[in-house]
């Protein structure tokens, strides 16, 4: 479908009108502390219950005010998902523009130049919390919205907002979403960029590895791991989750290594697919938790060790073929052991849930190419096309058939003190969202 030059024009023209209404917007958003619940601690004392549900009031209020039909539920108990649509069309012409609620903690405030949720402007800077990560892509998304509906342009394909919870703590809002049938034909999403569109990222697995040993007094620990002679062992000698964890973490560097050998993306950097172990708890006794019950006493020898694991993997693979290899990783492992054959090592995926499947859109896709053509038309001949080493929504949706980029406005710091976002990029990154929803939805003549 041929650019409609003319309406994005006046698109543009009625952000123009209002230069700063979508960065009073994000500001507004920042000042509201949406804390993710999950993540209560280092909120300095900031009150965060049912902070999500005040930054979708007032979403709703400005998209209602703009026409839209709204629709919200809650995706978890207490934390609504915020929907909003333009008027239906085909199908294949529908598209989201989508962007998260929730923020980190902010750590130490005294880490801070700035209250952290402040939402003040500085030297062409939003600063605060979740200025960045990613009110800053909202606001742009709402104001792209808003502008079409002033210039009066009727799109031939439906255009809606998905305003979600929980991205921070495994997208649980977006999956929300998808299960509730708010699909459509091409998703943006409005997370941080430096003027680049991320075309892929990696798939992310949180998972758990259980190795269960012997428990027994530390004295008698040399009976499990050093050579008897024949026939003094009385089989219940201990064994140490210890020392076997300690060969599975160096098993697991050398299976790392060999993955990242074997297998590459073209836009990912060597070595992002990776298996990051993130805790390592080892004591005595598996408490109904899945944890050791005893951590504090070295005279026992453990029998629980517990590994919990990141692992990243690249954006053309598959969910069920990389948990298959690793299980197969781990049972060669086990077969190396007499032990471990008759014990063998256990791994629970999805921990606490968490799940985000890989995106991995074609460069050459249209949606790109909308999203070029209106950087161009704004003066910037170049764009770099890119993969996106964390996470986002867009997995989920692109699990569900969905194409899906990100792109979003600058800035810096994001989970970090002192985070802030560009002010003019947030006006620029409005223009383009518009423009591609222009010309990937198409227009309907008067």
């Amino acid at each position: 479908m041929p650019a409609d030059h003319d309406a994005i024009a006046r698109a543009w023209a009625a952000i123009d009108a209002e230069p700063d209404w979508a960065i009073d917007l994000a500001a507004r958003l920042v000042r509201i502390p949406s804390v993710n619940p999950k993540f209560p601690a280092g909120t300095a004392g900031i009150d965060i219950t049912g902070r999500e549900a005040e930054v979708q009031d007032l979403l709703q209020s400005e998209l209602e005010a703009m026409g839209l039909t709204t629709r919200r539920w809650d995706a978890l108990p207490g934390r609504p998902n915020l929907v909003a649509k333009t008027e239906a069309g085909p199908a294949e012409r529908s598209m989201i523009l989508c962007g998260h609620i929730d923020v980190v903690p902010v750590g130490d405030a005294a880490d801070w130049s700035w209250p952290p949720f402040c939402g003040e402007i500085r030297d062409g800077r939003l600063l605060g919390r979740g200025a960045q990560d990613m009110k800053a892509g909202l606001a742009a998304a709402v104001g792209a919205i808003r502008a079409i509906r002033k210039a009066g342009i009727r799109l031939n394909g439906q255009l809606a907002l998905h305003s979600v919870v929980d991205e921070e703590a495994g997208g649980f809002g977006a999956r929300s979403a998808v299960a509730q049938g708010e699909h459509a034909a091409a998703v943006i999403v409005a997370e941080p960029g430096q003027g680049e569109i991320f075309l892929c990222q990696g798939g992310l697995e949180w998972l758990r590895v259980t190795i269960r040993g012997r428990q027994g007094h530390s004295a008698y620990r040399y009976l499990g791991y050093y050579p008897q002679p024949h026939g003094t062992l009385s089989g219940q000698q201990p064994i140490s989750a210890a020392d076997i964890a300690t060969r599975f973490l160096l098993a697991l560097r050398e299976y790392e290594a060999g993955v990242a050998r074997a297998r590459s993306h073209p836009l990912m950097p060597a070595g992002a697919n990776h298996f990051g172990v993130g805790n390592v708890l080892i004591g005595a006794g598996l408490g109904p938790d899945g944890l050791p019950m005893i951590l504090n006493n070295p005279g026992i020898v453990p029998d629980v060790a517990v590994i919990d694991i990141d692992m990243k993997f690249l954006p053309h693979e598959k969910t069920a073929e990389v948990r298959a290899e690793f299980e197969a990783f781990v049972a060669a492992f086990c077969s190396t052991d007499p032990w471990l054959r008759e014990h063998p090592v256990t791994v629970e995926w999805e921990l606490y849930g968490l799940h985000f499947p890989p995106q991995n859109t074609a460069p050459d896709h249209p949606l790109v190419g909308h999203l070029r053509a209106a950087r161009e038309r704004l003066g910037h001949h170049h764009t770099t096309l890119r993969s996106s080493i964390g996470v986002t929504d867009g997995g989920h949706y692109a699990a569900a058939g969905m194409t899906a980029l990100r792109y979003g406005p600058a800035g810096a710091n994001q989970h970090g003190a002192d985070e802030w976002a560009d002010t003019a990029s947030i006006r620029e990154t409005a223009k383009i969202l518009a423009a591609a929803a222009i010309d990937w939805c198409g227009t309907i003549d008067p």
